[in-house]
Parts: C-alpha cells; sequence; structure tokens
C-alpha cells in the first residue's frame, strides 16, 4: 500500500489551516495548497494589512471588492488569505508585505523566497 506524501510547511511540518473565515487557498479548503495549475503559486498564508491590500490593488489585483459568482467575500484588514509568492515578494521588495503565518504557509514558497526571510515577517 503506497503512503500519500504528507503536505508540508515552510519549517518541514505539516501543513496547518491558513483560514475558513474568509475560505481561502486556490481549492477554497482553508489551506495553502498548490498544483501545476496555480499559476500563481498560491501558498504564503498571510494577514493583510490596509497597506497591502492597497498595494495589492495597485498593481491591478483587487482583494478588497467582494465577487460572490467566485465565492470571494473581499478582504479586509486582519484577515488572512493565500498569497501568491511573487505578489508577497513583490510587496516585500517596497516594505508592503504583511506577516506570515509559517505553520501556514506551504513549504513550496521556498522555492521563491528564504526561509530566513518569511521568518522576518512571522507572526
Amino acid at each position: 500500500m503506497q503512503k500519500i506524501k504528507e503536505t508540508l510547511n515552510v519549517l518541514g511540518e505539516p501543513l496547518e489551516n491558513c483560514s475558513c473565515e474568509p475560505m481561502t487557498g486556490y481549492f477554497r479548503d482553508g489551506f495553502c495548497k498548490t498544483i501545476a495549475q496555480d499559476t500563481g503559486t498560491h501558498v504564503v498564508c498571510a494577514i493583510v494589512t490596509e497597506e497591502f491590500l492597497q498595494y495589492s490593488l495597485s498593481k491591478g489585483n483587487d482583494l478588497i471588492t467582494p465577487i460572490p459568482q467566485w465565492q470571494f467575500p473581499g478582504l479586509k484588514p486582519g484577515d488572512k488569505w493565500c498569497l501568491c509568492v511573487s505578489r508577497w515578494k513583490q510587496a516585500e521588495k517596497v516594505n508592503k508585505a504583511p506577516l506570515v503565518d509559517l505553520r501556514a504557509t506551504h513549504e513550496v514558497a521556498l522555492k521563491h523566497v528564504s526561509l530566513d526571510l518569511l521568518k522576518q515577517y512571522a507572526v
């Protein structure tokens, strides 16, 4: 019998839930899991801030306005959300990156950013 590979976080531990209120994740299951079809690589579990939401909006990604047909409630400061690792990294370079829940951030993030950098933003 083949063992199913466990999904791990950036600390090498089992991936924890990011948020069910609002429901997040590429699969809308609360977890920052990913697959090849997830072109944005939504693997960083972040606690969004007003500053980050406005920055994302300025880059053409409105995370504030609800989109019911996509089961997207719109985000407000303090919400936890699975962000695209590239957007988080972009925001970090201009000092607008939100804090990160390392236990709920998928290990794939380490292909794009270092653990040391993520730890600087850890909650």
